[in-house]
């Protein structure tokens, strides 16, 4: 039979390479040489004229992928031959992958002009400088979309091998495929009979948690400032992606995180996402210019489950050589809340500025204060008739247990822990040791505190030459226990928001800390667990 196949074998035209049957790319694409315009026709030219010879029946559709908004030349040449030429972007906000509507459509339109009955399609791939990494991101979920190829990091693996592998780290000033894999992934989910692609859910993006900090500058830490990309939920007349928000590079809102002192960093966004995303995380000089690119991450807001996002160092997009920079167990932690929960509280520094749609975030709360006005007084009914659903009054008890009430029982028994909290819910992430008095906290004296230690702590000085004060050493450990004790309370709070956890199973879930941190007596580890998908 594989003999067979070698004598009914045909090489393809020269000048192209032929990924599957009636499949080709041009290998221009391969290389970063540049043609001047004469040359560029010359080349295009001896392709096609070997095409027409090699398929005299067929017709040829040409997907590119090219940088602006101007037309072609590629299209100006084969418009000629009457070829038609689809123009796709190659980035989306820097990252080589396209959102997953534009995905949907180029799978679409290959698999029905490859699948017409009684034709023998052809389909030309072309790229104009530097868009390769997308190019074969877009090949390798073509192959995965029609079954040609199993296995996503396989199938993406054998498309980039078809070029120099120095090329991709020439374009690509970080590693694409982890990004790339994700959307591979999202792809191959086609296969399991769901509707695909799944409508965009809008998701509040609360905070991004980094875990066993990277080191950039030849400093022990990093100083880390956010950017999120993507599409703006509350705008229906534009589907472009646009800032949605941005760190502000001044010293009150940036900080210097210092591996010594921090086990987590918690940086809160708060802005509203929906669709395809792209998280940028960079480094910023003690200048407060100057930046450094740590990771990046595109995602799409479908196929977030249980409103987290978790990332090891291998999934996330990094430069080449950061390996030095992101230690192993780097771990990054995005963490959303569902839109329709949270109507308050969110960042809008960059995501709405105009006078127009201030005006419009203010009609909108005098209609709901309003609305809410008229349901207290209807009928002169007060409070005792109003009805709350009892799971729902649950719900909201043990919110305000969590984040309000101060007279607990003790709960001391850590096995309790294990029985109350379902298995596929919980993951520890130290051992659970409980040390000193049991003392149980809120989050909002949690925050308030660390408002109070950070207003003390910019009051110390260090002059030159003389030790640390130890009421500073002793602050910032305070500071650093405090966020991470908030960061678990919230997880808990979120997962109640979903109906990821009952109330009833967090009710008797006690967590213990030391309440008298002010003094000097020594701060002692409390033990809790992290909530995962």
């Amino acid at each position: 039979m594989a003999l067979f196949r070698r004598m009914l074998y045909r090489k393809p035209p020269d000048r192209l390479l032929e990924i599957s049957e009636r499949v080709y790319v041009f290998d221009c694409c391969f290389s970063t040489d540049i043609l001047e315009e004469d040359e560029y026709k010359v080349y295009l030219s001896g392709i096609v004229a070997q095409l027409q010879d090699h398929f005299p029946d067929a017709s040829f559709m040409v997907f590119n992928f090219r940088e602006g908004e101007r037309r072609s030349q590629i299209s100006d040449i084969l418009s000629q031959y009457d070829m038609t030429v689809m123009d796709y972007p190659r980035q989306y906000e820097g990252c080589p992958v396209l959102p997953l509507e534009m995905i949907h459509h180029f799978l679409i339109s290959s698999e029905s002009w490859l699948s017409l009955e009684r034709q023998q399609n052809v389909l030309l791939m072309h790229c104009e400088r530097g868009g390769w990494p997308v190019l074969a991101f877009m090949l390798a979920g073509l192959l995965l979309y029609r079954k040609q190829y199993s296995g996503e990091q396989k199938t993406l693996e054998m498309v980039y091998k078809q070029a120099p592998r120095e090329l991709l780290h020439l374009l690509s000033p970080l590693n694409p495929q982890p990004s790339q894999m994700r959307y591979l992934q999202y792809i191959s989910r086609k296969n399991l009979g769901s509707d695909w692609p799944p409508s965009a859910t809008p998701l509040i993006l609360d905070c991004l948690i980094l875990r066993v900090l990277p080191v950039f500058n030849g400093e022990s830490g990093c100083r880390p400032i956010i950017r999120v990309y993507g599409q703006d939920p509350s705008s229906t007349a534009s589907r472009g992606s646009k800032v949605l928000f941005s760190t502000p590079k001044t010293k009150k809102h940036t900080r210097h995180y210092r591996q010594e002192e921090s086990t987590l960093v918690k940086i809160d966004i708060r802005c509203c996402v929906q669709g395809d995303v792209v998280l940028e995380c960079t480094h910023l000089d003690e200048d407060l210019i100057r930046e450094e690119m740590m990771f990046r991450v595109m995602f799409n807001t479908s196929f977030i489950r249980s409103n987290i996002l978790l990332l090891i160092r291998e999934e996330i997009d990094a430069l080449w050589d950061a390996k030095d920079q992101l230690p192993k167990d780097f771990k990054a932690e995005v963490l959303f809340s569902d839109f329709d929960s949270i109507v308050s509280n969110i960042n809008t520094e960059v995501v709405s500025e105009s006078e127009d749609e201030t005006e419009g975030a203010t009609e909108e709360f005098f209609a709901v204060e309003e609305i809410f006005n008229n349901v207290d007084g209807q009928d002169g009914k007060g409070d005792s008739d109003f009805y709350m659903d009892p799971r729902e009054q649950a719900k909201s008890e043990t919110r305000d247990w969590l984040n309000n009430v101060d007279d607990f029982d003790e709960f001391s028994d850590v096995d309790k822990l294990y029985n109350i909290l379902p298995v596929e819910k919980v993951e520890f992430f130290e051992d659970l040791v409980t040390i000193g008095p049991p003392i149980l906290v809120k989050v909002s004296k949690l925050e308030s505190e660390v408002h109070s230690f950070e207003a003390e702590i910019g009051g110390l000085s260090v002059k030159k030459g003389m030790a640390r004060p130890p009421r500073l050493t002793h602050l910032e450990t305070s500071i650093a226990q405090h966020k991470d004790h908030i960061m678990k309370l919230e997880l808990i709070l979120r997962l109640l928001d979903n109906d990821e956890l009952n109330p009833e199973e967090v009710n008797d879930v006690r967590d213990y800390y030391v309440e008298r941190n002010q003094v000097g007596i020594p701060n002692y580890f409390c033990f809790f667990f992290s909530l995962t998908n």
